[in-house]
């Protein structure tokens, strides 16, 4: 079984496809608000700690 995909190795995907900054946080907001279950385990497949996690989900909602 390969490596799992890092945080930064998503967000280089994400510009390699033309999304800012801006975007990324936009795509998160999104993905909180249409499906915070799933969201919460995409965070932690990619790795994040619990505290990460809050974080970037209390970001998320504004």
């Amino acid at each position: 079984m390969g490596s799992k995909v890092t945080v930064n190795e998503f967000k280089q995907m994400f510009r390699e496809i033309g999304l800012d900054e801006a975007a990324m946080n936009k795509w998160h907001a999104l993905f909180e608000q249409r499906h915070p279950e799933s969201h919460q385990s995409f965070l932690e497949w990619l790795g994040l700690s619990a505290a990460q996690i809050e974080q970037v989900r209390a970001h998320s909602r504004g």
